[in-house]
């Protein structure tokens, strides 16, 4: 036997041997486990006649509710339990629970990423962790404590931390296939009319907004109205209510970023629909780049006449980051994707791994990419192109007035002055070294 370890030949039904050896070494826990139910009984009567304070932990074989239920030291383990636990944790697609750290409740969980998650080529920063925590990731067997810009890929395993129930639905999620887009975001679509700006158009956003909903899988879209002034506009609104689209107005002017934080978290939301003048309104763009969601951005071209969906070339953290929901939207409406890196300086080589990143994922999603690449300046070229999409990283510095416009040839400094094409802003998060 090991060092600390010593073997101890002899009856523990009997109390004088029990008491002798109880005597000789001082004991903080014993373990019982027994085949004969009756042995038991007697040992659990000696030890309580030898010390009654003593932590005990029993495997209770006999299904018996009654065994050890009077005394309050004792721990019941049952056997069909521990074997129905350890053949559970052999099923695969299962998250693994900690039995023996912390509560050993379901509030520690290790997760497997798969191929096609909606976690997958995503940076932790981006995902909402509300009651829950990423705690650690392993890959090729190693242990990587992340940070907001390390990015999941395909085959991590996560160690998660929360409460049982969260946790429960944070495993669903990381398992469901991409295509259930707005996910991993949020679950349900928000529509805000602001009716200082939106009078005009207010009816086709929200048609464009329930066309949205109809192709998505199981989703519900909740419209906000702010500042109602057109009574006669609500009340054709509302005709367009259904089970899956409720409808809202506020009519207190006070406090519009607090509402409009509750609609948010109470309903579950991923994906935050509105024009760019109520966008740029109420501090709305700071509110929703702080709350990590997805921005979709009304254009001249109504949602239900896009064909095709472009991402131009940027940074290649940025790229990276929105290369999931790129393609998972352009899956969920039926639209093509094109990867476009249209540079004034002809600079194509620095984008090389990008161009692998996103064929990558074409295997993943099943469908085509086109990679579009020209000597041109990338504003222009988008102005002359019809029917897209434009999808874009969600940019803290993004202004309408921006004096940078007036010399950049920079997408992002243009996003919010050109309303010919909508546009869907992606949250990311940059780093100098991503993980």
């Amino acid at each position: 036997m090991g060092k600390n370890i010593t073997l101890i030949d002899a009856d523990p039904t009997s109390f004088s041997k029990l008491k002798r050896i109880m005597d000789e070494t001082t004991f903080s826990n014993i373990f019982i486990v027994m085949e004969d139910k009756e042995d038991v009984e007697y040992v659990l009567k000696n030890i309580a006649l030898i010390d009654n304070k003593l932590r005990i932990v029993l495997v209770n074989q006999w299904d018996d509710p009654e065994l050890g239920k009077d005394q309050d030291n004792i721990t019941i383990v049952h056997s069909d339990g521990l074997i129905a636990a350890h053949l559970y944790d052999q099923l695969p697609n299962v998250p693994l629970v900690a039995q023996n750290v912390g509560l050993g409740k379901g509030e520690i969980m290790e997760v497997h990423v798969p191929f096609g998650s909606s976690y997958a080529y995503r940076h932790i920063g981006t995902i909402v962790q509300r009651k829950w925590k990423i705690a650690a990731l392993y890959r090729d067997e190693q242990q990587i404590l992340p940070t907001s810009t390390t990015m999941i890929r395909p085959n991590d395993t996560l160690l998660i931390l929360g409460k049982p129930i969260v946790l429960n639905g944070v495993y669903k999620t990381i398992n469901k296939r991409v295509g259930l887009f707005p996910e991993p975001f949020g679950k349900n679509i928000y529509l805000i009319i602001d009716l200082r700006h939106d009078q005009k158009n207010a009816l086709l956003y929200l048609k464009e907004s329930i066309y949205l909903v109809d192709k998505l899988e199981d989703k519900s879209l909740y419209v906000r109205i702010l500042y109602p002034n057109n009574f006669e506009l609500i009340d054709e609104l509302k005709t367009l209510e259904s089970e899956s689209v409720s409808l809202s107005i506020c009519y207190k002017n006070e406090d519009v970023k607090s509402l409009i934080e509750y609609d948010i978290y109470e309903h579950n939301i991923g994906l935050i629909m509105n024009s760019i003048s109520t966008f740029e309104a109420e501090d709305l763009k700071e509110t929703l780049y702080d709350l990590k969601k997805l921005v979709f951005l009304f254009g001249d071209n109504p949602l239900y006449n896009i064909k095709r969906s472009i991402v131009l070339m940027n940074e290649n953290d940025k790229m990276e980051s929105i290369s999931s929901t790129a393609f998972d939207i352009s899956e969920t409406l039926g639209l093509a994707l094109t990867l476009a890196d249209f540079d004034p300086e002809g600079e194509f080589e620095s984008k090389k791994m990008i161009i692998e990143h996103y064929e990558t994922l074409t295997d993943i999603f099943g469908i085509e990419l086109n990679v579009e690449q020209k000597v041109a300046n990338p504003i222009r070229e988008l102005a002359d192109i019809d029917d897209v999409v434009q999808i874009a990283p969600f940019e803290k510095s993004l202004n309408t007035y921006s004096y940078r416009k007036l010399i950049s040839s920079k997408v992002q400094d243009f996003l919010l002055t050109t309303k010919k094409h909508p546009k869907l802003l992606v949250p990311f998060i940059t780093s100098e070294g991503i993980h």
